[in-house]
């Protein structure tokens, strides 16, 4: 079997695992690892036996790389996403994709001219629980869909320096609403402020709208003394409760309670093989860069919306 060559840039605590699991994937073959710090890019190149590179262009330029994960700071995603669409190079570039939809529009547009797969690090997707409340949802196993709320709270994560917690953790949240749904959401309200760290919001409530009535609360925060990754799906004929961090499920009718049982996976496993079949098999992709777009755009409406205290309707 044909194995695709890959390469990381960016080896911070979010890219080790990139890194981590390129190696253990049989459909893979690291080639290559990139960051700004030498030190840090020799350890780990020394620790998986490939390539150390300190800048990313000269990197690029090594033909055996297929494709890449961008695993930068926030901030400097969509620079590195575009440098890597521009070299050839497929692309899995990790949340918030990029600062503005302006950005992120780009990386689309520049994907989409060089024939190339672009796509985001929402790895909540492939969580075969949340698989099962998106397909309950569209089959109306519990009725028709109210409401859904997700709870996304942990102590501040010493890893983050720029961006805050709207688009760091509550666009995965945002992210989950458009993939159970299928559909965008007509307004946003939202309040958040920082509590504990005056740099970026630390604490947001965001109240997502549909055109059907249903509404979709997403809380999320860097405050709480333990984490806790949940979400909420109520019907007019059942609940659906699912914990990301054990992948447990409950489904809740009036008769009787069920917890189906799967197979605990790591989800940015999941994700990575994805990547590489979309590329090596030409799968239908789950996540676009057009995904990545609009939780984007839904991300900014929800902090203009803290800032001017008022519903922001969506331009459809």
């Amino acid at each position: 079997m044909k194995k695709l060559g890959v390469a990381v840039i960016g080896t911070g605590a979010w890219g080790k695992n990139h890194i981590r699991v390129y190696k253990e994937l049989p459909s893979t073959e690291l080639i290559a690892i990139c960051d700004v710090n030498p030190e840090r890019a020799k350890t780990m190149a020394n620790q998986y036996g490939v390539k150390a590179y300190t800048n990313s262009t000269r990197m690029l330029k090594n033909k055996e790389i297929e494709a890449v994960s961008v695993c930068t700071w926030s901030t400097h995603l969509a620079k590195e996403a575009l440098k890597a669409l521009r070299a050839g190079k497929h692309v899995l570039v990790e949340k918030p994709m990029a600062t503005n939809t302006k950005q992120a529009e780009k990386l689309c547009e520049t994907a989409e001219q060089n024939g190339l797969i672009l796509t985001v690090g929402f790895l909540m997707r492939f969580i075969p629980g949340l698989q099962s409340i998106r397909e309950a949802v569209e089959s109306k196993k519990i009725g028709e869909l109210v409401c859904a709320n997700a709870k996304r709270v942990s102590q501040w994560p010493e890893r983050i320096g720029d961006v805050g917690v709207v688009k760091d953790t509550a666009i995965h949240d945002i992210d989950v609403m458009r993939f159970i749904s299928k559909q965008d959401p007509v307004t946003v309200y939202a309040k958040m402020g920082s509590m504990r760290h005056l740099k970026f919001e630390d604490y947001a409530h965001i109240m997502l709208t549909y055109k059907d009535g249903e509404s979709a609360f997403i809380e999320s925060n860097w405050l709480t003394p333990y984490k806790t990754r949940t979400l909420t799906v109520t019907g007019s004929d059942a609940i659906m409760r699912l914990d990301y961090i054990t992948q447990d499920l409950w489904i809740e009718q009036q008769k009787e309670s069920v917890q189906p049982r799967y197979p605990f996976q790591e989800p940015l496993k999941l994700e990575l093989q994805h990547f590489a079949e979309c590329i090596l098999e030409k799968k239908k992709q789950l996540i676009t860069g057009e995904d990545g777009v609009k939780a984007l755009k839904i991300a900014q409406a929800a902090m203009q919306s803290s800032i001017k205290n008022r519903a922001i309707k969506l331009n459809r």
